[in-house]
């Protein structure tokens, strides 16, 4: 009963955080897995594996509800999504193959460390400038690649990688962050399935493990990560957003320090 509360919990702070900010609910979902499956004593070595693939099993489903939005308001560019997917794809599943051969006690202080990183940046609060450089079928292919690569070694939906791709290459950031949105689901999807395959053969709990996928904690997630992420695209038109950002950032820098020191 204590872990379903905490995964229900966990999912409507990720669900705020997606809505208010659009940083992706992964960054929350990952630290707290971690420690969850930790208090529950199993299998040590495979935590981190479990921690991410869940958070990007619950990603699948968060990313549908959030590009839905942003396709009506018409602000998802679908050929440059298309463009993209082919890297995605790739390196996503190379990302989860990768990651699920790092032992936890390395890939826990390097999720740590990005996320020191994704606090920085939102402190900073600086946008990556726009340059007059076409998008063309092998930077697509090739950053699509690096995005999909680096998003499912940490668990995330890309949106910290690809919005300031996107906007780096002359693209409008209000489009940037909705292509982005749109990109987390092939980014989730093709992660996840590479973490399921390479968790099938290990015998963990298989009542309720699916590789590496914990089923319970996905399914309390995204029942509230899915009602709350509306809830904090409306609050974000009404809370002042640079305190809001200042606040996450603080948040994000303290589960950092301790992904890394404890």
């Amino acid at each position: 009963m204590i872990e379903a509360l905490l995964y229900l919990t966990t999912g409507v702070f990720a669900g705020l955080a997606s809505g208010l900010l659009g940083v992706g609910g992964g960054l929350i979902i990952v630290p707290v897995l971690y420690f969850v499956f930790s208090a529950q004593n199993l299998p040590h070595e495979h935590i981190m594996h479990m921690a991410l693939a869940t958070s990007l099993a619950t990603i699948i489903i968060t990313s549908l509800s959030s590009t839905r939005a942003h396709h009506k308001k018409q602000a998802v560019l679908w050929p440059i999504f298309l463009l993209l997917v082919p890297g995605i794809g790739m390196g996503a599943w190379l990302g989860g193959i990768t990651a699920s051969k790092i032992e936890t006690e390395l890939l826990k202080p390097a999720f740590g460390i990005f996320e020191l990183f994704v606090a920085l940046h939102l402190l900073w609060n600086r946008q990556s400038q726009i340059h007059s450089v076409s998008l063309g079928k092998i930077k697509s292919v090739t950053g699509g690649f690096v995005i999909g690569m680096a998003s499912a070694i940490v668990g995330i939906g890309g949106g910290t990688l690809t919005v300031p791709f996107l906007h780096w290459h002359n693209i409008a950031i209000r489009n940037a962050v909705a292509t982005s949105a749109a990109c987390g689901f092939p980014i989730a999807v093709f992660g996840a399935a590479s973490y399921i395959y390479a968790g099938w053969s290990i015998e963990l709990a298989p009542e309720y493990m699916l590789g590496y996928v914990h089923l319970p904690a996905f399914l309390f997630i995204i029942t509230t990560s899915f009602l709350f992420a509306p809830v904090g695209a409306k609050l974000a038109h009404r809370l002042p957003e640079n305190t809001l950002r200042k606040g996450f950032a603080v948040f994000l820098l303290l589960i950092g320090l301790k992904m890394i020191f404890f």
